[in-house]
């Protein structure tokens, strides 16, 4: 029988639930499909948030032959057969999901198809594009950015089965998928399939198993690197090693987990210990350099020095806190004394004016001047 994701899965934009920054009314997503825009895009965010939805609807609205491959298995071959197929006058689009899994020879191979129009992409990650893609491919393509989905998106989607689910089966349920829908309905269908009803007790049953689970396409990857990044932020080194040696074992990229360790230092530890930026930086450069098995050692040390070290967010929270005023207030006015007055006009027009080089007035806009976001 057809998977219940599947069986559920929304055909148009009207019954997509979340992602209203993207298929809202007006929004970029929703205007391409509504007047049948043709462009590559590249669909970055966690798993379980919609993005063979989006890609299904789109080539649909096309009307275009859709083809879709997992980077994980295909090649240039595969990429030459679609090129090569009659879909009978139709418009060619490739949905290549886990697109970051294609090396650099691959991406390089489907370039040429991609500017001529002969073939449009639609790439699926979860990896930061800026990193993963190649920068000729991605200048040619859009990049959407997919949230993970609210509880309420959630609650929506798992009321869409009709199943009978108890309230604390509800709530273990949303808890448990942490926005991912792919993941609750994987869950549910299990639960009701295996022991016929749906309760916190056949949920955790359906949950449970005797082997070791790690598919580094699924729920274990996101799982077991939540609990490594969760484990050095509590400063508990011997879980973070734990963990680390799961992924290790399960043979997953080391330069996924060093990326991470990366991102923490500064997220986490910051401030308080700014050498930790360094340790991550080198840790990921030996990662890329001599790879499994010897820089499973390099990992652990960088890992026990992360989850030691001393954490401070506020580097982070400060910025967060900025964009925040960023988005709510747009371009807010630079003051007229930091601006560069590089012509006649705009020193006539005070730019630069009474600028000192030490001055203790704050030069953020008018409307933040009492702002403080480091504290």
């Amino acid at each position: 029988m057809e998977p219940l994701a599947s069986r559920i899965r929304p055909h148009t934009l009207d019954k997509v639930v979340g992602q209203e920054h993207l298929v809202g009314e007006g929004k970029p997503l929703r205007v391409a499909v509504e007047k049948k825009h043709k462009f590559s895009f590249i669909l970055w965010g966690p798993p379980g948030t919609g993005k063979t939805t989006i890609a299904r609807i789109y080539a649909r609205a096309l009307d275009a032959e859709l083809f879709e491959l997992s980077a994980v298995s295909a090649g240039k071959d595969d990429i030459r057969k679609i090129i090569l197929s009659n879909t009978g006058g139709k418009e060619k689009v490739l949905f290549l999901d886990e697109i970051h899994r294609f090396n650099k020879s691959q991406q390089d191979f489907l370039l040429p198809y991609v500017e001529s129009g002969e073939l449009t992409i639609i790439g699926a990650t979860t990896e930061n594009p800026s990193f993963e893609i190649i920068a000729p491919l991605l200048s040619r393509c859009r990049v959407f950015v997919l949230e993970p989905l609210s509880e309420e998106a959630l609650r929506s989607i798992v009321k869409s089965t009709k199943l009978k689910v108890k309230k604390d089966a509800f709530d273990w349920l949303l808890g448990y998928a942490n926005g991912d829908a792919r993941k609750a309905l994987g869950m549910l269908e299990g639960a009701q399939t295996l022991y016929g009803e749906v309760t916190v007790e056949t949920l955790n049953k359906a949950l449970e198993s005797p082997h070791l689970r790690y598919d580094k396409k699924g729920e274990e990857h996101y799982d077991t690197i939540s609990a490594f990044i969760k484990s050095m932020r509590a400063s508990q080194p011997d879980a973070a090693l734990y963990y680390l040696a799961r992924m290790v074992e399960a043979g997953e990229d080391p330069l996924f987990i060093a990326r991470r360790m990366v991102v923490f230092a500064s997220e986490d530890v910051g401030l308080a210990q700014p050498t930790a930026l360094v340790v991550a930086n080198a840790v990921f450069r030996v990662c890329e350099t001599i790879g499994y098995p010897e820089c499973a050692i390099n990992l652990a040390h960088g890992v026990t020095y992360l989850a030691q070290a001393k954490k401070d967010r506020s580097a982070y929270n400060a910025l967060r806190a900025a964009q925040a005023d960023v988005q709510q207030f747009g371009n807010l006015p630079i003051p007229k004394k930091i601006r560069n007055p590089v012509t006649k006009l705009m020193k006539d027009l005070e730019y630069g004016k009474e600028y000192e080089t030490y001055d203790t007035n704050s030069y953020l806009p008018d409307k933040l001047k009492k702002k403080k976001y480091l504290k």
